[in-house]
């Protein structure tokens, strides 16, 4: 397979949120002014899109690689995981909610690595996508300055999304371990 093989569009959404991590931890500073911030919010929803669009395009197309099974969840985290982190010191993200978020990823990212080795290919389940999209829209409100828009409770409002989302994390997360526990806990061959 050669490179030009590799440069689909879906890996190019792909890309694309990759790209978009530097400029976040620009973006997402306790001292950023409100075009900064609104900035950073276009930036994160079209990360959020993109994430939503390379998938579906990639397999309507049947043009899935290799590349882009490992690298779209891994983008999809980096960029969330950004965003956490960078909003707790502007207290709009309480940090045990980002460890919660943040531990449960790293587990699935690690439980697929597992089945990965097995053979196994880890779809994402429904709870999964549900919990994306409710993380992507808590952490687009999140983001949105205030004053841009004549909204007092609008950071409240993000919040309550987020401990949803962060309450879906974990119900997936353990859904997945559900699912895939003989993998897990088989024993492994020449041990």
């Amino acid at each position: 397979m050669s490179y030009r093989h590799l440069v689909t569009l879906p890996n190019l959404l792909t890309a694309y949120r990759f790209a978009t991590v530097p400029l976040l931890l620009f973006c997402l500073r306790p001292d950023a002014g409100p075009l900064t911030s609104l900035f950073a919010f276009w930036l994160f929803l079209s990360g959020a899109f993109t994430d939503l669009a390379d998938g579906y395009y990639a397999r309507k197309h049947k043009i899935e690689t290799v590349l882009g099974k490992l690298m779209d969840p891994l983008a999809d985290k980096v960029m969330v995981a950004v965003a956490l982190i960078m909003l707790i010191p502007m207290d709009r993200v309480p940090a045990w909610v980002a460890f919660v978020i943040l531990a449960r990823e790293l587990a699935i990212t690690g439980f697929r690595g597992v089945a990965a080795s097995a053979g196994i290919v880890v779809a994402a389940s429904s709870a999964g996508k549900v919990k994306s999209v409710s993380q992507y829209v808590a952490l687009c409100v999140l983001i949105f300055p205030m004053g841009v828009l004549p909204l007092p409770f609008l950071h409240d409002l993000g919040r309550l999304i987020l401990y949803f989302a962060a309450g879906l994390t974990v119900w997936s997360g353990f859904g997945y371990f559900y699912r895939f526990q003989k993998v897990y806990l088989h024993p492994a061959s020449g041990q």
